[in-house]
């Protein structure tokens, strides 16, 4: 069987593209039984999201044009429109790939974990469609395990490297624990809903949500918890703030020094942690004057986020170096099935011709003949029977000089050179 790894993603299509070949969760079940329906495919698995669609499979032989030809008719596509945007990965290379896609190593951020839990998902509903096999499913076990180690041994995700989550990380080390913490988000757009979310993850206690259209601000309170308020209502909530979040587009500042200075005096100096998101600025810079306020800008941010993805990319080599001999390790496991293949199938040859000559025998022994006389015929015609074929191929390989063939068989049979 032939391990391949074939898909299309970020880095080969736009989204154009790639929304015309990905899968719907509801649709890949019937997909995988589509696809396995072939001959070529025995064992298979789809993964899809928004930056990649890939197929892993197990094939009977090696053949790009099938599953490109069977991912555009599946899509209603014509197949040159496809094959461009696509790659493929057979056997090792298909493994490598799958290790590197799990490990976040092939992400649109580098080191994001979201991919391994999508794998997940990914291998959940092939093995649930049946489509799946003693390869696939070992190869799916081996690849969580590494991007596992990748994750343990290096600091691959341990930086962030966007502005919401380094914001909240950066709230983190000043605060410890989140828990009984007040987060006034100023703004309602996808930062604000990012650092939301970033922050609902690590147990803020409450979250005020500050927008000018109070309805969008609403929608986010629903899914996060917390209570909606207008930009105009601000200065009654800032003193309840311990970390305060700002990114609107507003073209002047929304919140002045004195307002601060002001809410600090409320809070009795406890400090407030400040980032400033915003092109133009929300909070007059001045701000950054008073003391207990330690006050963020998106380029105060960007400095974090170069240097935790320079630290990732360092970390991306040692992870690739991990991959390496996890592939080895796979691959070496892999040959091992074809081994056991080749002796299981060895052993019935064996045995078939065994059976053959005791039944010979037996016949023989019925008719009255000499028992010695059967047991020499026994011997003489099982040794013939199998070293025949053996004995045939080497010499073939000695008249065409394959002088692998003959150094293998006096290494597996412990032959005298001379």
């Amino acid at each position: 069987m032939t391990l391949v790894a074939f898909g299309i993603n970020h880095k080969t299509a736009p989204v154009d593209i790639r929304e015309k070949v990905s899968f719907a969760p509801e649709r890949i079940p019937q997909a995988l039984k589509d696809l396995t329906s072939s001959n070529e495919v025995e064992e298979a698995a789809i993964l899809s999201t928004c930056n990649r669609t890939e197929i892993y499979c197990g094939m009977k032989s090696y053949n790009e044009n099938g599953i490109v030809d069977w991912l555009s008719d599946f899509h209603c596509l014509e197949s040159s429109k496809v094959k461009p945007y696509t790659y493929i990965h057979p056997d090792q290379n298909a493994v490598r790939h799958m290790l590197r896609v799990a490990s976040g190593l092939d992400s649109l951020v580098l080191g994001e974990p979201q991919i391994l839990g999508q794998m997940k998902t990914a291998f959940s509903a092939a093995n649930e469609a049946g489509t799946t096999g003693k390869i696939l499913n070992r190869l799916f076990q081996h690849t969580f395990k590494s991007a596992k180690q990748v994750r343990t041994d290096t600091a691959i995700g341990s930086s962030p490297v966007s502005v919401a989550f380094a914001a909240v990380s950066l709230a983190r080390q000043i605060f410890g624990a989140l828990d009984g913490k007040t987060v006034l988000l100023i703004g309602a757009g996808e930062t604000i809903e990012l650092a939301a979310r970033h922050l609902h993850e690590q147990g803020i206690g409450r979250i005020i949500i500050a927008n000018r259209t109070v309805e969008k601000a609403h929608q986010l309170t629903e899914e996060f918890g917390g209570y909606a308020i207008a930009l105009t209502e601000i200065a009654d909530h800032l003193a309840e703030a311990d970390i305060v979040i700002s990114s609107t587009a507003s073209p002047l500042p929304i919140l002045g020094k004195g307002a601060v200075e002001s809410a600090l005096k409320t809070r009795r100096h406890r400090p407030m942690f400040m980032v400033d998101i915003a092109v133009p600025r929300d909070i007059e810079p001045e701000v950054d004057d008073l003391e207990d306020v330690y006050l963020y800008t998106v380029d105060d941010l960007q400095e974090v986020i170069q240097e935790n993805m320079k630290s990732r990319q360092d970390a991306a080599k040692q992870a690739e170096e991990i991959i390496d001999t996890q592939v080895v390790h796979f691959m070496d496991w892999v040959n091992a099935q074809d081994s056991v293949a080749t002796i299981r199938a060895f052993r019935a040859q064996a045995d078939r011709t065994r059976v053959e000559m005791l039944d010979k025998s037996r016949r023989m022994l019925e008719a009255g003949e000499d028992p010695d006389h059967i047991l020499e015929v026994l011997a003489h015609q099982l040794t013939n029977k199998l070293i025949h074929a053996p004995c045939s191929q080497l010499r073939s390989a000695g008249n065409d000089e394959r002088t692998a063939l003959l150094d293998a068989t006096r290494a597996l049979f412990e032959l005298d050179h001379h």
